[in-house]
């Protein structure tokens, strides 16, 4: 049976291929560089020659150590939505972008940095500080494009640009649910250093979405395993586990209610401390139903453009390498059509790693079957 996605649509499992050709006998080698002692059969300095650089940060901000790696640039370059509407936003839009001074925080591998030379920007300034930087450096060169980027590597917060102001600023900041990693904080260093008066930031506006969702089969299949694993009661685990918001994919066949827009941001005005925010929300049940989740996403804005550029992570349209956040109730809240659950929002950076999200919800509902008030916490966090 093949195993189930959520909202049940199934999964496709890649099958091994099996060989049954007769196995055929190994013997110890002799071959230079596989005999001797283990020590010798293997040399760090002759692995590390095969690459530009060696990808592997070390540092205790775990978030360089992460974008060092090049798995998680491929992942990000393969998302359509995303890299497509960046190199949109510049090619629909080069008479903005001609002779300007470009300034890309976060560069990765470079891409937005290359599409801004190729639309025409004076001089970009690439920078990063995780090793990804380095890789940088060579697929520019790669390009041609030595002369219209320079990279450098190291944090926004420490570098010197060889110019007193930028016309653009670029960075693709955005984490899950949209602030989690807290990259926000440092294009709004950047904009405070650098941008002209008249500079524009790719891109300018963000919004912060949510719904609410039916997801009892998944609730219970990931959640309701503590109760009874192997005949041992885990059960006290499962608190802390839905106190742990789920990043995946959401169908949009389980959204049940309204979608309620919680947090907008202008970055061309937005303050840091603005940044942590309470909000209220209202979710109308459009039909009657259970809630088990509260799902969010968020939606980008290229606005100060003359052809504004737009994407969402919604689970309502094509998908991306954000998905959504999903936050599961402690206790699902059965709503008839029409009736409305409400209650606040509180989102803030956590006190023990700045790049974590604590996220508090109440939940308010007094319908016709029954009444619920609650709160619940989460913390938004990355495992090591």
């Amino acid at each position: 049976m093949e195993p189930k996605a959520r909202g049940g649509k199934p999964k496709k499992r890649n099958q091994p291929v099996v060989y049954r050709k007769k196995s055929e006998a190994s013997t110890i080698t002799t071959e230079d560089g596989f005999t001797g002692e283990p020590a010798e059969w293997f040399k760090d300095d002759d692995y590390y020659k095969q690459f530009v650089a060696p990808l592997e940060y070390k540092d205790s901000d775990y978030y360089f150590g992460s974008y060092s790696h090049f798995n998680i640039h491929e992942e990000m370059l393969k998302d359509t939505v995303r890299t497509r509407s960046y190199k949109m936003a510049f090619e629909n839009n080069m008479d903005k972008i001609k002779d300007k001074i470009v300034l890309d925080v976060g560069c990765g591998t470079g891409i937005l940095s290359i599409f801004a030379a190729k639309a025409g920007a004076k001089h970009v300034y690439a920078v990063d500080n995780a090793d990804i930087a380095y890789y940088a450096k060579e697929i520019v060169r790669k390009n041609g494009l030595e002369e219209k980027i320079t990279v450098i590597k190291g944090k926004i917060e420490d570098v010197e640009l060889p110019c007193k102001h930028v016309d653009i600023i670029v960075s693709e900041w955005m984490g899950y649910f949209l602030l989690y990693e807290s990259m926000m904080d440092c294009i709004l260093y950047a904009r405070d250093k650098w941008l002209a008066p008249d500079g524009i930031i790719m891109p300018d506006k963000a919004r912060i979405n949510i719904v609410g969702i039916e997801d009892s089969e998944y609730k219970n299949e990931k959640f309701g395993f503590w109760d009874q694993v192997y005949g041992v009661d885990m059960s006290c685990i499962k608190q802390v586990a839905l106190a742990e918001p789920l990043v995946d994919k959401v169908y949009s066949d389980l959204a049940i209610t309204s979608v309620c827009t919680i947090a907008e941001f202008d970055l061309h005005t937005v303050k840091k401390e603005e940044l942590d925010f309470s909000k209220t929300y209202c979710l109308t049940a459009k039909k009657t139903d259970n809630i088990h989740a509260i799902c969010g996403w968020f939606d980008i804005f290229f606005n100060n453009l003359k052809n504004p550029v737009k994407f969402t992570t919604s689970p309502f349209t094509k998908d991306t390498h954000w998905k959504q956040t999903v936050f599961y109730l402690r206790e699902p809240i059965l709503l008839n059509e029409g009736e409305c659950v409400k209650g606040s929002i509180a989102v803030r950076k956590s006190k023990t790693n700045f790049r974590d999200l604590d996220i508090k919800y109440s939940f308010h509902y007094d319908g016709k079957n029954t009444s619920k008030h609650y709160l619940q916490m989460y913390k938004l966090k990355q495992f090591l």
